[in-house]
């Protein structure tokens, strides 16, 4: 079926963390179970990482909707001084 993809933009400075919610991704695809849908990370953030919470420093290429439920993903930013805007892909 069609996949819809909702984001909103996190703003984050110099080593904060943000926990991703069903806030900011949220995703369906027409069927009866988003709770399959998996996210990949094909462009991550230039100044930090996308982590499962249960492995801190450890960056992450993919993830699933219920890791998003169950708030287990973060984007922790590095501590760069001056990085401008960046998109998470």
């Amino acid at each position: 079926g069609d996949i819809v993809l909702l984001a909103k933009p996190v703003t984050l400075t110099e080593g904060d963390r943000v926990t991703l919610t069903t806030d900011v991704p949220v995703a369906t695809d027409g069927t009866s179970k988003p709770e399959k849908l998996l996210y990949a990370v094909s462009l991550p953030p230039v100044h930090g990482q996308i982590e499962h919470i249960n492995y801190p420093g450890v960056p992450i290429s993919s993830y699933s909707q219920l890791d998003v439920v169950a708030q287990k993903v973060s984007d922790d930013h590095d501590n760069s001084h001056g990085a401008g805007k960046e998109a998470l892909r």
